[in-house]
């Protein structure tokens, strides 16, 4: 495999923190609330258009001892329509998004795809300079959760598969450790079962690196923060930190270690592709905002509207009637048929369609509604059930707001 270098950068780390301040991690001033890119008639909105929604927030983390939140909201027509901060926390607090990192990762491999580097349904055998290994496996069943290597739900520290978690190494070297591991007395057959997250991620990562040319990093750079211009979007792997300074139970919990500043995150080669990424809310709210108009931003197109509309395809339903049931990243309440989807990283509601997510292990949880137009993040510092039951608190009050204006 070829590696050239870091993944986040020592020099990019050092550059975005020079100043002693996160505000120094990328250029331009953060957007404000009520701040639309791409304005067109019609996207006036009233103030207190959104009092509801907030109101719903700051309620919720009241009733729950929460210190804040953050929350973006986008419109495909009218781009950013509202970014806010609640409690303790304001709207440009950089945050660890955890799981929600999938999506933006399933986006680099999708480029690749449009780009002819990458076949997305072609076995990765031919990309991996490595004998034996699971060459039969493609990157759509990697990102799909289909590998049917060990995932999350079924062993988190599966030792083989444990240099996902480690800030030291390489992501090419990690890719082939998970690629050789003698794991076939535990793993399923592939597209025969959903398995969440895991070592299949890191995978895919070292394969875009491989098939590019470019670390991780340079990826991040040429598919958001040019195009997008999401300088404070980035890649980590704060786990191995985590374990070291809180036992095995803290890679569960939200790293306190970071306290919402990049200098207190390693520099690293082997980022978490699958849960490494920082960013704030109006940041990643304009890459839902890409999503939302067909994998196009302001200054560049990051994916083709083939790609970004591939994403949200139920892939696990139509390759094997799969289903996430039991799986980590549903929502609260017991819905049986909420999320039961699963695209390329996105979750998907197929009970509301048109309904998608890509919530995280700390809290994030972002989302789209196409049939309303919207999508939106709510960050917290905290776990994912109760990212969950902030987002079906929250929700409806959004719901009613684009409703409205349909």
């Amino acid at each position: 495999m070829n590696h050239r270098g870091t993944l986040i950068t020592a020099g990019w780390l050092a550059a975005c923190t020079s100043a002693g301040a996160i505000a120094g991690c990328g250029e331009g001033e953060p957007e404000r609330p009520g701040q639309t890119d791409g304005v067109s008639d019609g996207c006036a909105f009233e103030p207190g258009t959104f009092d509801s929604f907030d109101q719903a927030v700051s309620a919720f983390l009241a009733d729950h001892g929460l210190a804040g939140a953050s929350a973006a909201v986008v419109h495909e027509r009218c781009g950013s329509v509202h970014v806010q901060g609640y409690g303790a926390h304001a709207s440009d607090r950089l945050y660890l998004m955890a799981s929600a990192s999938k999506v933006p990762s399933a986006g680099i491999l999708l480029r690749l795809a449009d780009r002819g580097l990458l076949d997305l349904d072609a076995p990765i055998g031919q990309y991996l300079a490595a004998p034996g290994g699971k060459p039969e496996l493609t990157v759509a069943m990697l990102v799909s959760n289909s590998s049917g290597l060990i995932g999350l739900v079924d062993n988190p520290l599966y030792a083989p598969y444990r240099c996902q978690y480690q800030a030291q190494g390489s992501l090419g070297d990690c890719a082939l450790t998970i690629y050789t591991a003698d794991d076939s007395a535990d793993r399923a057959a592939p597209d025969s079962s959903f398995h969440y997250g895991g070592g299949q991620w890191q995978l895919a990562g070292g394969i875009a690196e491989a098939v590019s040319g470019l670390r991780w990093d340079e990826l991040v750079e040429e598919t958001y923060r040019q195009p997008c211009g999401l300088h404070r979007l980035g890649y980590t792997n704060p786990f191995g930190i985590a374990v070291q300074t809180g036992g095995l139970r803290s890679i569960f919990d939200y790293p306190a270690f970071f306290q919402a500043d990049t200098r207190n995150l390693p520099a690293s080669d082997n980022p978490s592709v699958e849960g490494g990424l920082f960013s704030d809310v109006s940041e990643y709210g304009r890459l839902l905002l890409m999503h939302l108009r067909g994998g196009e931003c302001d200054v560049g197109r990051v994916l083709s509207e083939s790609s970004a509309t591939r994403m949200r395809f139920d892939r696990i339903l139509e390759a094997y009637s799969g289903s996430t049931a039991g799986q980590a990243g549903r929502t609260a309440g017991g819905d049986s048929g909420a999320f039961a989807g699963y695209g390329l990283g996105w979750w998907i509601d197929r009970e509301h369609p048109g309904v998608f997510a890509d919530p995280g292990l700390y809290g994030s949880f972002p989302w789209l509604d196409l049939p309303r137009g919207y999508g939106a993040i709510i960050a917290l510092e905290a776990d994912g059930t109760l990212g969950a039951q902030l987002w079906a608190s929250a929700k409806p009050a959004l719901d009613r707001v684009f409703d409205a204006r349909r």
